[in-house]
């Protein structure tokens, strides 16, 4: 079997994820993680993993939703020869499911974009530029409304940021330029 690939990566997504919301938050997720990893100036190979964690942090959660991200972690992608770096970047993204706290870069990364990044997105469809002239006032000042996005726990957000030990407001705004682009 080959190394998995970004073709080869989203090829598995489209198996294991029919729900163009669920794909859209994976392709957001992936496309901040890789953002991330060149700012912080990895090697092409390495942006390359951090971009699948993003893709598939989410892959068994349509068709596991009670064992998710477990049955990833312990049965697809190890099947797929992903690296034990992915893999537990996804282990970590899910905590309370895994008992696997975020602790290496990748993993505190994912797990500082995932709920943000489905946050921001439930933002931007109430916007009518979506992205274009978002600022971070109005996703915090959405932050403090907990009727809205409900299911996305704000906690999370902001452990993402400490874990990345960055500014929250830095953190948005890093994200809206990522989606701006």
């Amino acid at each position: 079997m080959n190394a998995p690939t970004k073709e080869s990566s989203e090829k598995l997504l489209s198996q294991y994820v029919k729900s163009e919301s669920l794909i859209n938050h994976c392709k957001m997720v992936a496309q901040a993680m890789e953002a991330y990893a060149r700012h912080l100036g990895k090697e092409e190979a390495e942006i390359e993993e951090w971009w699948m964690a993003g893709l598939l942090h989410d892959l068994d959660w349509e068709k596991f939703p009670d064992e998710h991200p477990n049955k990833a972690v312990n049965e697809i992608l190890p099947e797929k020869e992903y690296s034990g770096k992915i893999i537990d970047a996804i282990k970590a993204h899910a905590p309370e499911r895994t008992g696997k706290e975020p602790e290496t870069e990748i993993e505190r990364y994912l797990f500082a974009c995932d709920e943000l990044s489905g946050f921001m997105n439930a933002v931007s469809l109430m916007r009518p530029n979506k992205f274009e002239d978002m600022k971070v006032k109005s996703v915090t000042k959405k932050l403090k409304d907990l009727k809205f996005a409900a299911n996305v726990p704000r906690e999370d957000i902001q452990k993402g940021a400490i874990l990345i030990d960055a500014e929250l407001r830095d953190h948005i705004a890093f994200m809206i330029e990522v989606y701006r682009a």
